[in-house]
């Protein structure tokens, strides 16, 4: 039976048949089929088990698993014409037994002679394990089970299967499990109470979702009498997607434990069922119920690049298949290319729905480079990858024989050359052929691609291989080039075998053997290498042998140290594997000598402290003990005076001022090892006494000669003295260290306090300072100057106003009227501006400077720190340094430096008027171009005389030219000009006096004509006198097509115009005309010009019945004044506004 419309038909089913539900192609099925009898080998695919007793194993319900995770056997509904494949899953489930019996008798059984199915998953079994052992746990503190039940102690625990077929009996083992059964059914039942998730933002390729932790029940939440409440479990939420409809496939799409989940990598225009379930441990609840939603459509995804459908010399075809359109129909493709020039910027060489397009009109064997994008409504995608397409040429000419690159073991890295003649565009591929020699199969294609060199693989070693290239393109291919012959590479070797100890190692040196390899990789070995490595760690290994020999020796060693050995064999095929590190012991010996030992501390009178270090060389063994023996004076034999581990020790009962010797030896396990060296020592007197003050002589201001005493040497000669020097006292340092009386001191600063103090020293030790002593330079010359630089212009004003406002104040005070004032300004020009840091005086005054120009005769100046040059050449390069004076004479001459005056400044232009009107002056002066570039060495000052008569500033800067506006008719106005560049700024031109000339009268608006019988009456608007000067009008007539004629001139504002003819149309302007008293008249310009149609003549009948209409039609129409004109523009563009926001709503956003 088929259903058209999708329902399932309500059918009759007969005793003995069963109902089948199956969709087809979106088409349902009902099917009805005979139920088979049941039989020990199988059961019917329809035939549904027999559900349990209800409370026979109501304790085991905490070890079933949950429906959701028990799956159905993939062999239940496999009888099923169309199987579940084809069956909607939500007619699937009708079929599922209600109850399934993990203790089922049939289990063992095959069914439909296929093994039995595992209800249970890992997690569940695992599950039942361990509630399993927590159960024997609880009963084996009574010391048995029940039933039999209880395993023995060391029989291993029963597995899971086992379980399931015999279920566990007993009343303890009831109440046991019927308690965790409470806790999981809480639980479970917590698990499936998990809502339905709430889909917050809803994106074209992603979607946010959230949900609500699920909450146990009242009954559930509150513990018995007597047991602590539970401990709240953690839950993780998985998180499943299905896009085949709220009952198809669902795929996990997030895990974790928060309450919400962005999802990404969605399909735009796609509708979802979302659904969540959450999970704790080994139990899973039932998912919520699902919740739909539709990503947002967007742009197309990015389009295969084009493809060339079939080509020419000079065109191409090109196709291409369309992108997903992301829920909006694809429009438009965008097909872009470079022209050919290879560069990276593309043009558009065709926009439209079509999926292939020709280029005609191209270059033979050229390169052209393409790429697409689609277009819908949502807008457009990216660029696909710019694929390169080449244009045919002609068959490629045979190319050179391949060349060998490198050989390996198992590969040959083979190249050849690109065809002679073959053009850089032509788009040529290569087969390489190859042929074993002895193989019998010929030449066999090994690689075909663009590539021009290539590495075969998968070869044979130490075999000769035949080798030969064809080229091709899109025209055909070429003939095979010469044959080449190459040979892999033979293999590298095995390891050698048993690596061994030959005879008994010696503490410096063993002897190590070795066998051959087993495989020696097809070429003979040439040499072994032995490497050995010291200690177990095996960081750094040395060579000690390299030969063909089997064995070698291992000299120069450490006795008592570990060694690791290892060898490998070098053949033409390379080198082999290492060895693995065969580690060797050699034997200690007794210790080598240590230093001789050396006095610690000073030698007292009657003991002394001495102390050693081990040995260099320990012999292989720790070092156990030391004994160390002693000479006395005038004597022959050696005693012992100290024996033990420690390094140091003291030896007492020695006589003063007398020489010792001392010698040490190490022992070991092996024994003593030999004695060291002897050490002399000798008890001696003290420190010398400490010296008297020193005496001080100086010979020049910059030297001084210090002299002293010998002291008390106590029993010892004073080997040195030492001469402490400072300029203070507290902070004095060594100078001089030496067996002489007397030192020099040289490079002191005149005038200046030092102090000094002497010690003496011998080899007892070092005596006391002596006294210090206060030292005083005389004084000298000053000091060379230093920090010389050259003042900058506006100090050099600031200078120059100070010295104006003193003379100023003179005159003031000697009235003397004749006297010049000082400049304004030290010209840059012919002056030099100095200023210098005071150099030290050396315990003089200084008195004078002298600066030296050079050539020039130098200046003496008095005790200042700044000076000013005058009178010097202009842009003229000078030599200067400075010398300061005291009483005692002239100082060093200081650094000399490059000073250099500025050339003279530029003089004035001429001044020019070029344009002039009522308002504004276009001044021009000098030659160059009216606009010039900010960066011209050489700019102009503009200035304009005021009312007060002082000038004001215009412009200032490079341009030639420039325009004053603003300005009032009929007046003179006076302008000045200054030149000025780097070197400063020159002299004010003389002054230029420019008159505006008189405002002519404004333009009048068209006048006003109204038709009066015959004649017609021209009115205009009145001006107001300019400035006393009265204002006349002249209005002005044209007949038809003639020309413009005077017909009245006067200081009226209207004109009667009479005898007018019925047939020919007038047209009338005014202007006004300005009277100049000491001029002539001024004329203004013209107004718009205004038509006076002639009348219309209708028929007698119509006139009388439309005699006002006609009187209306032959009123002149008023033209618009100058406010309604703008605001009927400003209306027009407000209109227009809001129609194209309209559109783009319309259009574009929606």
């Amino acid at each position: 039976m088929m259903s058209p419309n999708g329902s399932v038909p309500q059918i009759y089913v007969p005793p003995g048949y069963v109902q089948q539900i199956i969709e087809e192609n979106g088409v349902r099925r009902v099917l009805v089929l005979p139920q088979t009898e049941f039989h020990p080998g199988g059961h019917s695919p329809l035939h549904h088990p027999p559900p349990p007793q209800p409370h026979a194993h109501a304790h085991l319900q905490a070890f079933i698993p949950h429906p959701h995770i028990m799956h159905a056997p993939p062999h239940l509904y496999s009888g099923m014409a169309g199987g579940t494949g084809d069956m909607n899953p939500q007619y699937i489930s009708q079929y599922h037994p209600a109850h399934t019996s993990i203790y089922s008798e049939q289990e063992p059984h095959p069914q439909h002679g296929r093994p039995a199915f595992a209800h249970r998953d890992e997690r569940a079994s695992k599950t039942y394990e361990r509630l399993q052992k927590k159960l024997k746990e609880r009963q084996g503190v009574g010391g048995g089970g029940v039933g039999g039940l209880a395993p023995s102690k060391d029989s291993p625990p029963p597995s899971p299967q086992k379980s399931r077929g015999t279920p566990p009996s007993g009343g303890d083992l009831q109440n046991g499990l019927g308690e965790l059964d409470e806790e999981a059914k809480a639980l479970q039942n917590c698990l499936d109470a998990i809502c339905k998730p709430v889909v917050t933002d809803i994106q074209a390729r992603g979607v946010s979702l959230s949900w609500v932790a699920p909450s146990r029940t009242e009954g559930d939440e509150e513990p018995k009498e007597g047991e602590e409440s539970p401990a709240e479990p953690s839950l993780t939420y998985e998180v499943s997607v299905s896009y085949n409809g709220k009952d198809g496939k669902y795929k996990a799409a997030h895990s974790g434990v928060e309450l919400s989940a962005t999802l990404q990598d969605l399909r735009p225009a796609t509708d979802y069922h979302v659904r969540v379930q959450a999970m704790c441990n080994c139990l899973q609840g039932i998912p919520s119920d699902p919740v739909s939603f539709t990503t947002l459509s967007c742009e197309p995804d990015t389009p295969s690049p084009p493809r060339k459908a079939s080509g020419t010399k000079s065109s191409l075809v090109l196709q291409w298949k369309a992108p997903c359109d992301n829920g909006s129909k694809i429009q438009n493709y965008i097909l872009q290319w470079d022209e050919g020039k290879g560069t990276s910027v593309f043009e558009q060489c065709f926009y439209g729905p079509q999926k292939q397009y020709r280029l005609s009109k191209l270059s033979t064997a050229s390169r052209y480079s393409f790429r697409l994008a689609a277009k819908n409504d949502m807008g457009v995608s990216e660029f696909s990858e710019v694929v390169h397409i080449m244009t045919s040429c002609s068959v490629p000419a045979p190319p050179l024989s391949p060349e060998l690159v490198q050989p390996g073991v198992t590969w040959l890295c083979v190249r050849w050359q690109r065809p002679a003649g073959s053009p850089k565009e032509d788009d040529i591929s290569y087969v390489l052929e190859m042929e074993e020699e002895g193989s019998g199969y010929g030449f066999q294609a090994s690689y075909d691609g663009e590539e021009l060199s290539h590495t075969i693989r998968n070869l044979h070693r130490s075999t000769t291989y035949r080798f030969r290239v064809v080229a091709y393109n899109a025209e055909g291919k070429s003939n095979p080039s010469a044959v080449s012959e190459f040979t892999t590479a033979p293999d590298r070797p095995s390891c050698p075998c048993r690596l061994t100890v030959k005879g008994k190692p010696h503490p410096t040196s063993f002897r190590l053997t070795w066998e051959p390899p087993k495989d020696s990789g097809g070429s003979d070995v040439t040499k072994y290498v032995v490497e050995l490595s010291e200690g177990l760690c095996g960081s750094s290994w040395n060579q000690v042998y390299s030969g063909s020999a089997m064995e070698c020796v291992c000299d120069g060693l450490s006795p008592g140290c570990s060694y690791q050995a290892r060898v490998h064999c070098i053949s033409a095929g390379g080198e082999s594997p290492l060895t693995e590190a065969l580690q060797v012991q050699t034997p200690p010996v007794p210790p080598g000598p240590c230093q001789p030992p050396r006095v610690v501390g000073k030698p007292k009178a009657r003991e002394v402290q001495i102390r050693w270090a081990p040995p260099l060389v320990d012999g292989g063994s720790a070092v156990s003990s030391y004994s160390v023996e002693m000479f006395a004076p005038q004597v022959e034999e050696s005693r012992e005076v100290y024996q033990g581990c420690e390094l140091d020790c003291t030896v007492g009962s020695l006589l003063p001022g007398r020489s010792y010797a001392f010698r040490i030896r190490a022992a070991n396990k092996a024994g003593y090892g030999p004695f060291s060296e002897r050490s002399e020592v000798t008890t001696g007197p003290g420190a010398p006494e400490t010296c008297r003050p020193p005496c001080f002589t100086c010979k020049s201001p910059t030297c001084a000669v210090v002299s002293w005493e010998a002291p008390a040497c106590n029993g010892a000669a004073v080997s040195e003295y030492r001469l402490e020097w400072g300029a203070a006292e507290g902070s004095m340092q060594l100078c001089y260290t030496g067996a002489a009386l007397s030192h020099e001191m040289r490079g002191l600063l005149p005038a200046t306090n030092y102090f000094c103090r002497v010690q003496a020293v011998n080899v007892a030790g070092v005596g006391l300072f002596s006294d210090a002593v206060l030292c005083q330079t005389p004084c000298s010359v000053p000091a060379t100057v230093s920090s010389v630089h050259a003042l900058r212009e506006s100090e050099m004003r600031v200078e120059c106003r100070t010295t104006e406002r003193e003379e100023d104040e003179e005159e003031e005070e000697e009235e003397e009227e004749d006297e010049e004032a000082a400049p304004l300004l030290y010209s840059p020009s012919t002056c030099l501006g100095l200023r210098w840091e005071a150099p030290c005086d050396h315990g003089s005054e200084i008195t004078s400077y002298l600066i030296d120009l050079g050539e020039k005769q130098p200046i003496l100046t008095g005790p200042v720190t700044k000076y000013i040059i005058q009178n010097l050449q202009p842009d003229t390069t000078y030599r200067i340094r400075i010398q300061a004076l005291n009483s005692l004479g002239a100082g060093p001459f200081s650094h000399t430096f490059k000073l250099k005056t500025k050339p003279l400044p530029p003089l004035p232009p001429r001044l020019e008027c070029t344009a002039s009107s009522h308002q504004t002056l276009r001044l021009k002066w000098g030659d160059g171009p009216a606009k010039a570039q900010p960066t011209d060495s050489l700019q102009y000052h503009l200035q304009m005389e005021d009312r007060n008569g002082r000038f004001i500033s215009l412009y200032k800067g490079p341009c030639h030219t420039h325009k004053v506006q603003r300005l009032n008719e009929s007046t003179s106005y006076a302008f000045r000009i200054q030149a000025f560049n780097e070197a400063g700024e020159g002299p004010f031109s003389t002054v230029y006096t420019f008159t505006t000339p008189l405002s002519p009268p404004a333009p009048l608006k068209a006048p006003r004509v109204e038709r009066v019988d015959e004649s017609c009456e021209v009115s205009w608007e009145t001006l107001p006198p300019m400035k006393g000067d009265p204002v006349i009008y002249c209005l002005q007539s044209m007949q038809g097509n003639s020309d413009f004629k005077q017909i009245y001139r006067g200081s009226a504002t209207s004109f009667q115009l009479p005898n007018l003819s019925s047939s020919t149309d007038y047209r009338f302007r005014v202007c006004a005309v300005r009277q100049c008293q000491d001029a002539p008249e001024i004329i203004g310009p013209y107004s718009s010009t205004v038509i006076l149609l002639p009348p219309r003549i209708d028929t007698p009948g119509a006139s009388g019945a439309t005699g006002s209409k006609a009187a209306e039609a032959q009123k002149p129409k008023r033209s618009l004044t100058d406010e309604q004109f703008s605001f009927l523009i400003i209306a027009l563009l407000a209109v227009t506004s809001i129609l194209i926001a309209v559109a783009i709503q319309y259009f574009v956003i929606e």
